[in-house]
């Protein structure tokens, strides 16, 4: 059963720039300097990401279906799982030495960041799923319509209290926009493959 998310469910971990109603969607203004990392091989901690979370619970998975114009470095949005400060989920797209791809931060004290290449999806609507089994977070994504592709498997204990939802930075620059049209709750994959 899938169920649409009222964007007024959401809870922001940090305020955007702006935010407006597009039809039945919502337009996100991500301030220049936004990031989510731990640590790992740079050294610094940003907690800045805008993102807007409603509960998710252990049998649950979440989507959102988003558009952008992805062209400065680092331009990043998808599905933001969080725990607490030191364990959460970014999972999407991000523009990065000129080129989109397709990946997750996984934190858990510090980040770890996995990438694959994503260049044919620049300039359409993208989906991103996040299904919580019972000790695993599964990750998935593609172009809105397409068949999902697995992106990342992460250790995400079924105890933990977590919630997710949409997300959007720009560490590089002012003014990045991103367009969600959807926000949906349904019931979590029952397979990998």
């Amino acid at each position: 059963m899938t169920s649409r998310i009222d964007w007024s469910a959401g809870a922001w971990t940090t305020p955007p720039v702006a935010t407006s109603r597009v039809g039945e969607g919502l337009r996100i203004t991500a301030a220049e300097g936004s990031d989510a990392w731990r640590r790992t091989a740079y050294g610094f901690v940003h907690d800045t990401e805008h993102a807007l979370l409603a509960p998710l619970a252990a049998g649950e998975a979440m989507e959102v279906v988003f558009d952008a114009e992805f062209a400065e470095q680092f331009d990043q949005a998808g599905i933001f799982v969080r725990a607490s400060a030191e364990r959460w989920v970014k999972a999407g797209v991000e523009f990065a030495d000129g080129a989109l791809g397709v990946g997750a931060v996984v934190t858990d004290g510090a980040s770890d960041w996995s990438v694959g290449d994503a260049a044919e999806w620049i300039g359409r609507p993208l989906r991103v799923r996040v299904s919580r089994g019972d000790d695993a977070l599964t990750v998935r994504a593609g172009i809105d319509g397409d068949p999902l592709r697995l992106v990342r498997v992460a250790p995400f204990p079924a105890e933990l209290n977590a919630s997710a939802g949409p997300f959007v930075c720009a560490p590089t620059r002012a003014g990045f926009e991103v367009l969600f049209l959807d926000w949906v709750r349904s019931t979590a994959d029952s397979s990998l493959h």
